[in-house]
């Protein structure tokens, strides 16, 4: 009996031991699945926070990235802008230099222009003394010319003279006969009574000293041939001023006889210068004709200066039109 209550001692010894080696195997295996557990929970977490860093880090690279690219975007604007600044800089100095250019020039014409005023203000001095002299001249021309008006009214004597250049006009019809030079009687008594009258006018005092010349112009109408017709009107206006020589001591004196040989001319004139009909029309009785006229000194003065007037109207006009352009 002994020896089986020793042997279930021993055997429940061994079955303490078992059990408390069980019991500890469980608590190892318990605090190594807690420790695994915990483990595995901390692995979790470590690799969650890992994740998000990674996370977090491509943001953080991705925000970098973006604004390394706005940067770079903006690097090549403002590159972009420097080199139209750079552009702009050089058309602005182009800009500068043609300004000075054009500034240079427009010295140079306002100097151009300075000159050209004062060469205008002195040739317009100088136009406004010749216009001066001019209706001057023009102003003794009409008193001549008012004055034999005036002298033939007083005489009675019908006469056919230029209101502006007091041109006397002879009908050769009645002066000669047809294709002749000579005078006839009509003829003469017509230039007694017109000659002696144009003449004293003209050497009268106050006029004399303005008179160049008394010219006798004679003219055919158209027919024939001109060198015939230019015989005849030099021998018809010769003829004109001999009768004028023959008889100039009747009314002149000494002194202005001698005057009126300085002073007479006499021409022939061909067919030029025919009268035209209001058709146009070539008027042969009014062709055939003996001029008397007068020129004063001046009347060249007056032509010339005349052509200087309007070809400086014309320079004025041009410069006005190159002005504007």
């Amino acid at each position: 009996m002994r020896k089986k209550k020793s042997e279930n001692s021993g055997f429940n010894v061994w079955r303490s031991y078992s059990d408390m080696m069980a019991g500890v195997l469980l608590l190892f295996v318990l605090i190594m699945c807690v420790t695994l557990f915990q483990a595995q929970k901390s692995y979790d977490a470590s690799i969650k926070e890992r994740d998000e860093k990674i996370a977090l880090q491509e943001e953080y690279t991705l925000e970098i990235l973006a604004k390394q690219n706005a940067l770079e975007e903006k690097e090549g604007q403002l590159k972009n802008q420097d080199e139209q600044l750079k552009t702009q800089d050089e058309k602005l100095a182009e800009q500068q230099q043609l300004l000075a250019e054009l500034a240079a020039k427009l010295k140079d014409q306002e100097s151009t222009l300075n000159a050209q005023k004062t060469a205008l203000d002195e040739k317009t001095a100088l136009l406004a003394d010749q216009q001066a002299k001019i209706d001057n001249i023009i102003g003794v021309k009409a008193e001549v010319v008012e004055s034999l008006k005036q002298e033939f009214a007083k005489n009675n004597v019908t006469v056919d003279i230029d209101s502006q250049t007091g041109a006397l006009t002879l009908d050769a019809n009645v002066m000669f006969d047809y294709d002749e030079a000579d005078l006839t009687k009509e003829g003469e008594q017509a230039l007694k009574n017109i000659l002696p009258i144009y003449c004293k006018v003209l050497l009268e005092e106050a006029h004399k000293p303005y008179l160049a010349e008394i010219i006798i112009d004679g003219y055919t109408d158209t027919d024939g041939d001109y060198s015939y017709n230019l015989e005849l009107s030099q021998q018809r206006s010769l003829a004109v001023a001999q009768y004028l020589l023959d008889i100039q001591y009747d009314f002149l004196n000494d002194s202005q006889v001698a005057d009126l040989e300085d002073y007479l001319t006499v021409n022939g004139h061909s067919m030029a210068n025919p009268i035209l009909d209001e058709n146009g029309n070539v008027d042969k009785d009014a062709s055939r004709r003996v001029e008397v006229k007068f020129r004063l000194k001046d009347d060249e003065m007056i032509d010339e200066l005349n052509k200087i007037m309007s070809s400086s109207d014309t320079e004025t006009q041009q410069n006005e039109k190159k002005n504007e352009n």
